[in-house]
């Protein structure tokens, strides 16, 4: 009965912990560097030819539900046409296609960053 009360408390401590950590490791590097008398623009420098960050997730976004559509309609086809049953019809294609588009997405921003 205890242990609701306990899992939402351990998921946001566990959230803190993560950016707790990231944060205070961020700020030993930097004294480290200001120690050391070395210049701290390597954090802030910039490359000129970055892929903005809403054209990755739109191509990654529109392929995974691509994916997503093409596996329930295989799913379809297999389920009424070849006789398989539709528990395992369904999430196998969905899940299949969804890994395929994001595969492909994963190729097609690789490709976006070598052409800008």
């Amino acid at each position: 009965m205890g242990s609701e009360v306990i899992v939402l408390p351990v998921i946001f401590g566990t959230v803190f912990g993560i950016f707790y950590l990231y944060i205070s490791a961020r700020n030993r590097e930097r004294l480290a560097l200001i120690d050391k008398g070395a210049d701290a623009s390597i954090f802030y420098s910039k490359k000129k030819h970055v892929t903005p960050v809403w054209r990755v997730i739109v191509i990654n976004l529109a392929l995974l539900l691509v994916g997503i559509g093409l596996g329930i309609f295989i799913a379809n086809l297999l389920t009424y046409n070849m006789g398989v049953d539709e528990d395992v019809a369904y999430p196998g294609t969905i899940f299949l296609l969804a890994g395929l588009g994001l595969l492909a997405g994963f190729f097609a921003t690789k490709k976006l960053n070598k052409d800008a």
